[in-house]
C-alpha cells in the first residue's frame, strides 16, 4: 500500500496543480535525511548507513535537513513553479540498490 501511494504521488501532484490552480501544488520527496529521528530509528546502524551513502551517492555526502529546507524555500519564493516533484535524495534513485 505504501509503495503504491508513494509511486502515485507525482501524478497526484500534477493533477492537483491543474485542478486547484491558481493554488500551487508541489511535492518534495526526500530520501534518507540525517536527522535525530533517523539516528533514533537506526541506532547503532546509523554510522554504517552514513558511510554507505557517502560511498554510493553521486553527491558523496549525506543529505541533511538544510538541503530539504533549501528546496522548500525555493518553492515558497518562486511562484512560477507548480506541479513539480523535487527528489532531495542526493541522487540515491540513480544508484542501483
Amino acid at each position: 500500500m505504501t509503495s503504491a501511494l508513494t509511486a502515485a504521488l507525482p501524478a497526484l501532484t500534477s493533477s492537483l496543480a491543474v485542478e486547484l490552480a491558481p493554488v500551487r501544488v508541489n511535492l518534495v520527496a526526500p530520501g534518507f535525511v540525517d536527522t535525530p529521528l533517523s539516528a533514533s530509528l537506526l541506532g547503532d546502524r546509523l554510522e554504517a548507513r552514513r558511510e554507505r551513502l557517502r560511498a554510493t551517492l553521486p553527491i558523496r555526502r549525506v543529505v541533511g535537513p538544510d538541503d530539504v529546507a533549501a528546496v522548500i524555500l525555493h518553492l515558497m519564493v518562486n511562484e512560477a513553479v507548480t506541479g513539480a516533484t523535487y527528489d532531495v535524495d542526493g541522487g540515491q534513485q540513480l544508484v542501483p540498490p
